[in-house]
């Protein structure tokens, strides 16, 4: 994972409400366990028709939507099942960052373990990023905060532990594995 700090992006917004992880990465696709390379997944029904064309007029396929790393989606975000190919998809795809007034929760958790940050904002925020598609905003992952305009700041809630883990660029198990001359020191104490 790399570490999340601090990022400034220009928003690509999705206002449509109860996203699904189906309609992020449609099941078809969920045969491997490896996360790299789902980005071309991401979205894929919306993106592509049967015959595997770019559908014209769909935002994702447009040029410009490559480099936008903030994500803003209409209400209920990431409902349906679990699957950890979504934010997979998500962050392959270059997000790393959703936004929403209302996030499911089961994908919140999965995101969060795989890099991607999930900021669930009041809907008054929420729907003034909805209006301003395209809108540069600031995520610090430090200060759990969204600068939106000039001097416009909000906070976002974030549990400690994915904090850390956000700002340092591992997962838990990475995590874990950054305590190991911790543990054998202990160990060693305790023998």
């Amino acid at each position: 994972m790399k570490p999340l700090q601090r990022l400034t992006s220009r928003t690509l917004v999705l206002e449509q409400a109860n996203i699904d992880t189906d309609q992020i990465i449609p099941a078809r696709f969920l045969t491997t366990t490896v996360s790299t390379e789902m980005g071309r997944y991401a979205f894929y029904d919306w993106r592509f028709d049967s015959s595997g064309a770019e559908r014209p007029g769909c935002v994702l396929n447009e040029p410009e939507t490559r480099g936008k790393q903030i994500l803003v989606a209409g209400t209920n975000f990431g409902c349906g099942s679990s699957r950890e190919h979504a934010p997979w998809a998500l962050l392959d795809f270059g997000f790393r960052v959703v936004i929403s007034d209302r996030i499911a929760d089961i994908f919140r958790a999965n995101a969060l373990n795989c890099g991607l940050l999930p900021i669930v904002l009041d809907s008054a925020d929420h729907r003034w990023l909805i209006e301003h598609p395209g809108a540069e905003i600031t995520v610090d992952v430090a200060a759990t905060r969204v600068e939106l305009t000039a001097g416009r700041q909000v906070e976002f809630e974030l549990d400690p532990f994915a904090r850390h883990c956000l700002l340092e660029g591992v997962d838990a198990l990475g995590y874990l594995l950054q305590q190991v001359p911790a543990i054998e020191a202990f160990e060693r104490g305790a023998g």
